[in-house]
C-alpha cells in the first residue's frame, strides 16, 4: 500500500505541475544548468550522471544524463549535446530529453567575457498504463485484481519541442549566469484534463554564480588547490530552491558541501567526495534529507563521471569555472 500511494502521488505531481530534476552535482552537468556553458572548457569534455532520489520509496525517481561539448575558438563559439532521462514510480512515468546547445563568446578584455547560449531539443513523456493500479482493483480480501473500469487513453506518449536560452559572465575572479528553460512552455500532458489543471511545462528560471579562492598554485606536475564558494537558485512554477555551499579541489581529491532550502522548508544537506586522475573525474554525493520527508523518503545519492580530453599536458590555467571541468 505504501508503494501504491507513493506511485499515485508521483504520477499526480508529474501530470499536474511538472518540475525538472535538478542535479545536486550541478557542476557535472553544466548544459542542464545553462546552455551558455557550451564550449566554456579549455578542451572538449563529456559527462555522465545517475541520480536515485528518495531511496526510502521504491524507485521514486531515477534520473540519468549525459553530455558532450567543445569550443571552436576560431568562431568564438561552442557546441554541446545533452540527453536526459527521468523514471518515476519504477518506470510508470518516463520523461526523455535530447537537445543541442550553441553558445557565442564575446570577449570584453583579457580577464572578462560574456557568453550567450541557446538550446533546442525534443522532449518525450510516456506512461506505462499496464503498471498502474486503480482503486477498483484493490480488494481487502483477495488483494489486487486484474480488471478495472478505467479506460486507457488513446495515446500514452507525447513528444514536444523545447527551447531554452542562457547568459554567462566569465572572469578569472568570478562567474555568474542566468538561464530561461522551456521558453515555449511545451504541453507534455497525456490525459485530457481541465484547462485550469495543466497549462504546459512551466518556465524554469536559474540564477547561479561563484568565485574561486586559490589555496596553492599548480604546475605541470600537479593541479592547483582551490575553494569555490557558489550558489544556485532555481524557480519553476510553485517550486523554488536555493543551494549555498562550496566546492574544494585538493590536488587529485575534491569535496564539497551545500545546504538546499526550498523557501517552504529546509530540504537537505548535500555532501560530495570525488577524485581526479588524468582526464577522468569521478564524484559521489549524498543528499541528507532534513525536512519532514526524512522519516519516509530517505536520502538521495548521485554518481558522476567527467572526461576532459586534453590533447597534451598543459599548465593548470586559472579559470573560475574549473569546478565544472
Amino acid at each position: 500500500m505504501k508503494k501504491l500511494l507513493a506511485v499515485a502521488f508521483l504520477f499526480y505531481c508529474s501530470m499536474v505541475s511538472a518540475q525538472d530534476p535538478i542535479f545536486s552535482q550541478f557542476y557535472a552537468m553544466p548544459l542542464q544548468l545553462n546552455p551558455g556553458f557550451a564550449g566554456s572548457a579549455n578542451a572538449p569534455r563529456a559527462g555522465f550522471i545517475y541520480r536515485n532520489q528518495w531511496t526510502g520509496f521504491n524507485s521514486a525517481y531515477r534520473t540519468y544524463a549525459a553530455y558532450y561539448e567543445q569550443s571552436f575558438p576560431r568562431f568564438k563559439s561552442g557546441l554541446g549535446f545533452y540527453a536526459e532521462g527521468d523514471n518515476a514510480g519504477d518506470g510508470i512515468f518516463k520523461t526523455s530529453k535530447f537537445s543541442l546547445a550553441y553558445a557565442y563568446r564575446l570577449p570584453v578584455n583579457d580577464d572578462l567575457a560574456f557568453k550567450i547560449g541557446v538550446e533546442a531539443g525534443l522532449r518525450q513523456t510516456s506512461l506505462d498504463w499496464q503498471k498502474l493500479i486503480f482503486p477498483d482493483q484493490i480488494d481487502a480480501l483477495n488483494g489486487i485484481s486484474i480488471n478495472t473500469e478505467e479506460i486507457q487513453p488513446d495515446a500514452t506518449s507525447n513528444s514536444t519541442l523545447d527551447f531554452s536560452t542562457g547568459f554567462l559572465v566569465l572572469s578569472e575572479r568570478f562567474y555568474a549566469g542566468f538561464a530561461l528553460n522551456h521558453l515555449n512552455t511545451p504541453n507534455e500532458s497525456l490525459l485530457l484534463t481541465n484547462d485550469n489543471l495543466y497549462k504546459g511545462l512551466p518556465l524554469r528560471y536559474t540564477i547561479h554564480g561563484g568565485t574561486e579562492l586559490v589555496v596553492k598554485e599548480g604546475n605541470k606536475a600537479r593541479s592547483s588547490s582551490f575553494i569555490s564558494p557558489n550558489f544556485l537558485f532555481v524557480s519553476q512554477g510553485p517550486y523554488k530552491q536555493l543551494n549555498l555551499g562550496a566546492y574544494a579541489s585538493l590536488g587529485a581529491i575534491y569535496t564539497g558541501a551545500w545546504f538546499r532550502h526550498t523557501f517552504r522548508n529546509a530540504d537537505a544537506v548535500i555532501l560530495l567526495a570525488g577524485f581526479k586522475t588524468g582526464f577522468m573525474k569521478v564524484g559521489i554525493s549524498y543528499d541528507l534529507t532534513v525536512s519532514g520527508l526524512a522519516n519516509h523518503a530517505g536520502g538521495t545519492y548521485e554518481v558522476s563521471l567527467g572526461l576532459l580530453f586534453y590533447k597534451e599536458k598543459r599548465l593548470d590555467i586559472n579559470d573560475c569555472t574549473r569546478m565544472f571541468q
